[in-house]
C-alpha cells in the first residue's frame, strides 16, 4: 500500500482497529500502539535490531498480534527541516517493509519526539538506565500521540 496522510487513516480504522506508532533506532524499534478508541498510545517492549529480515518478522508479528490497520513512522526531520542520514534510513525502512505488508505507512515529524519522551521519564523518576531501554518505546508512544491528537483535531471518527 502507498504512503498515506494523516487525512485518510479514519478510513482504515474499522471495526476497532489500532494504529502503530514506529521509532526507528540504530539498535532498537521502538514500538507503540494505540487503543481501539484512538485516544491514547501505549508503548510496548522495543525490538531489539539485529537483522532486518528478523526485525521485519517480530515487527509484523507484534502488528498482527495487536490488530493494527496502519503503521506512523517517526520521521527525524532536522531542526531546520532538512532531510538527514537518518531520514533516508527510515524511508529505506518502510519501502523495504512495504514488500512485506500491505498495512499503510504514514510518516510524521518527530522532532524532539526523544527529548519529550526522556523528560517524560524523567519526571516519572525512571532510573538512567531504565531509560535506556524505555526512550525508543516512549518517543515511539509520543510520535503517536501527536497522530492520535491531529484525528482528534480533525473530527475524524474511525469507521466502524
Amino acid at each position: 500500500m502507498p504512503i498515506i496522510s494523516v487525512e485518510e487513516l479514519p478510513a482504515l480504522l474499522k471495526g476497532g482497529a489500532t494504529l502503530a506508532g514506529l521509532d526507528l533506532g540504530e539498535k532498537t524499534i521502538g514500538l507503540a500502539v494505540s487503543d481501539r478508541g484512538l485516544l491514547f498510545a501505549h508503548p510496548r517492549p522495543v525490538i531489539l535490531r539485529k537483522k532486518f529480515t528478523e526485525d521485519a518478522q517480530r515487527l509484523l508479528l507484534a502488528l498482527g498480534k495487536e490488530g493494527c490497520a496502519a503503521v506512523v513512522m517517526g520521521l527525524p526531520v532536522n531542526m531546520d527541516g532538512s532531510e538527514g542520514p537518518r531520514v533516508q534510513a527510515s524511508r529505506a525502512f518502510v519501502r523495504n517493509m512495504q514488500r512485506l505488508t500491505d498495512l499503510p505507512f504514514l510518516y510524521w515529524d518527530e522532532r524532539l519526539s526523544t527529548v519529550a519522551a526522556e523528560r517524560v521519564l524523567i519526571s516519572m523518576d525512571v532510573s538512567r538506565r531504565k531509560r535506556g531501554d524505555r526512550i525508543d518505546s516512549a518517543a515511539a508512544a509520543f510520535i503517536l500521540q501527536g497522530v492520535l491528537d491531529r484525528l482528534q483535531a480533525l473530527g475524524a471518527e474511525p469507521s466502524r
